[in-house]
C-alpha cells in the first residue's frame, strides 16, 4: 500500500506532460501511471499541473545575525507558500558571513528544525579567507559553491562579506578548482558603478532613472568576461548569478563554446519588470544588477525560451522596511528585492501560460538544472526513486498578490498589487504537504540540509 496517491493531476515529465498519478511511499517517488490505488491518503488534483518542486538556486535569508532582516522559519514558510522545495542559502547578508569552517557549523546550528522546505548551503570568496585553507573547510563541511562579489558588497562591520579584487578572484578559483568546486559570481564593474554613483550622487539626483544609469548593461558584461577568462585559465567552474541583460547571457554562452564549464542564472525580476514600472514603485524594486529596460527584457526572454538559461533564483535579499523607506533618496536605500514567494506562480504564469512555453522545459529549469548543476541526487524530477518533492499549480486561475498574503518577517515585496495568472495549491516536501491555500502553512518545520559531494 502506497502512503499517498496524487491522482488525474497533468503531471510534468522530464519530456512530456500526461494525465496520470503519482504514487508516493517513505517520501520517495514509489510510480507514475494511470489507475494507481490503493493509498492511505489521496490528493485529488483534477485540472492541476503536477510539478517538481521548484529549486531556488538564490536565497539570502540573513541567519544568523540579521534575523530582522529575515531568519530561516518566515524565509522558508514563503518558500513552502510559493511552491520552491529545495533552496540554496548564500553566506553573506548573516553575519558573520559564512567563509570558513566555524561560520558553516555556526550556520548549519542555526538553521536546525527552522526550516520547512529542504536547503544547502554555500560558502564565500572573500579577501579574508584564501591564506589558511578555510575554502577546503567550507569543502569538507558540504557547502555546494561558493559566492564572490565583483562589486562593492557588506557593511564595515566586523564578519561582513566583502567583495574581492582580480587577485583574490583568480585566487579563490585557482583553489576551488582544486577542491572540483564551483564558484557563483556577482558579476559588475566596482569602478564604473562606484564612480557614476558617486558622479550622480554629486549632482544631487536621487531618483530610480539615475540609479538605473549608474548600472549600465555593458558594466556588466565587462564582469562576465573577466570573470570568464580567468575561469578558462584556472579550470574552474563558473555559475553567473542573476544576469540581467541578454548581452551578458551571451557573453557567458561564448566562454562556454570555448570550454569553460559555465551555467547561467537568471531572476524573475528581470523577466516580470521593467525601469519604467520599477520608478513607480520606487525603492521595494531596487536590487544589483538594476532592472533593465522593456526592450531589454524582451531580449532576455528571447535567451530563456530558447533554453540558454540554466537556472532561476529569486535573489531573495530582504530587509526592514526603514531600509528602504529613504524619503525618495534611491541611493540610500537598499538594493534587494524580497520575492523568494512568487519565483514559480510568477514565471509559471510569463513563461508558461502568457509565452507558451513547454512545462517540461519550463520544470527543466526551474528544477531539474539546479539540482544536477550542485548536486542535489534525488531532487528536481519525478521519477521513481525521486523524493516527492511535488506542487499542484492552478492554471489560467488569476488573483492579485496582496501584503497579508507574504509570508516574509517584512511584507514587502514589488509584486504586490501584481496579478498573477496561476495559484500555488499544494506543496509537498518528500511527501508530506508543507503549504496548502486557504489553509496555510502546515505542520512542524522538517528540512532536511542537503550537503555537497567531497573529493
Amino acid at each position: 500500500m502506497y502512503d499517498l496517491l496524487v491522482k488525474n493531476g497533468k503531471v510534468v515529465l522530464a519530456e512530456q506532460v500526461a494525465e496520470m498519478d503519482v504514487a508516493v511511499s517513505g517520501g520517495k517517488i514509489a510510480a507514475i501511471g494511470h489507475g494507481l490505488s490503493g493509498a492511505k491518503e489521496e490528493i485529488d488534483a483534477g485540472g492541476m499541473y503536477v510539478l517538481p518542486g521548484a529549486i531556488d538556486t538564490h536565497i539570502h535569508f540573513c541567519d544568523p545575525g540579521r534575523t530582522e532582516w529575515e531568519g530561516f522559519e518566515t524565509g522558508s514558510k514563503a518558500l513552502a507558500a510559493g511552491g520552491t522545495t529545495c533552496y540554496m542559502d548564500m553566506p553573506l547578508n548573516n553575519l558573520p558571513a559564512t567563509t570558513d569552517g566555524e561560520t558553516l557549523q555556526l550556520k548549519k546550528d542555526t538553521a536546525k528544525d527552522k526550516n520547512y522546505v529542504d536547503y544547502a548551503l554555500y560558502g564565500g570568496v572573500a579577501p579574508y579567507n584564501l591564506d589558511k585553507g578555510q575554502l577546503r573547510e567550507l569543502h569538507e563541511g558540504g557547502v555546494v559553491g561558493y559566492k564572490a562579489f565583483l562589486s562593492a558588497c557588506g557593511f564595515d562591520v566586523p564578519g561582513d562579506f566583502k567583495n574581492v579584487n582580480d587577485y583574490e578572484l583568480y585566487e579563490g578559483m585557482t583553489q576551488l578548482s582544486a577542491l572540483n568546486q564551483i564558484i557563483l559570481v556577482h558579476c559588475e564593474n566596482l569602478s564604473i558603478c562606484d564612480n557614476l554613483e558617486a558622479k550622480a550622487v554629486a549632482a544631487g539626483k536621487t531618483d530610480m532613472y539615475s540609479y538605473f544609469d549608474t548600472r549600465p548593461v555593458f558594466n556588466e558584461v565587462e564582469a562576465v568576461r573577466r570573470a570568464a577568462f580567468f575561469a578558462k585559465e584556472t579550470g574552474c567552474k563558473i555559475h553567473f548569478v542573476h544576469l540581467s541583460s541578454a548581452e551578458a547571457v551571451r557573453e557567458a554562452l561564448r566562454a562556454r563554446s570555448e570550454g569553460v564549464d559555465v551555467s547561467i542564472e537568471t531572476c524573475p525580476h528581470f523577466l516580470a519588470l521593467n525601469r519604467d514600472e520599477c520608478h513607480r514603485l520606487g525603492t521595494v524594486a531596487k536590487c544589483s544588477p538594476a532592472i533593465r529596460s522593456k526592450e531589454e527584457s524582451d531580449l532576455l526572454w528571447k535567451e530563456f525560451l530558447a533554453g540558454n538559461i540554466d537556472t532561476v533564483g529569486s535573489d531573495h535579499s530582504p530587509c526592514p522596511p526603514h531600509m528602504k523607506d529613504t524619503g525618495g533618496d534611491i541611493f540610500k536605500a537598499w538594493g534587494g528585492i524580497s520575492g523568494c514567494q512568487n519565483v514559480l506562480d510568477i514565471m509559471f504564469d510569463e513563461a508558461v501560460q502568457k509565452r507558451g512555453m513547454c512545462p517540461a522545459h519550463f520544470s527543466k529549469i526551474l528544477s531539474t538544472n539546479p539540482a544536477e548543476r550542485f548536486g542535489l541526487p534525488g531532487k528536481g524530477k519525478i521519477a521513481p526513486g525521486f523524493d516527492a518533492d511535488l506542487v499542484l499549480i492552478k492554471p489560467n486561475a488569476p488573483y492579485i498578490l496582496k501584503t497579508e498574503d507574504l509570508q516574509y518577517k517584512n511584507k514587502h515585496s514589488p509584486y504586490v498589487g501584481r496579478e498573477i495568472g496561476c495559484q500555488i495549491i499544494k506543496t509537498l516536501v518528500r511527501g508530506h504537504t508543507v503549504y496548502e491555500r486557504g489553509v496555510g502553512i502546515a505542520g512542524p518545520p522538517t528540512g532536511r540540509l542537503h550537503q555537497g559531494l567531497r573529493i
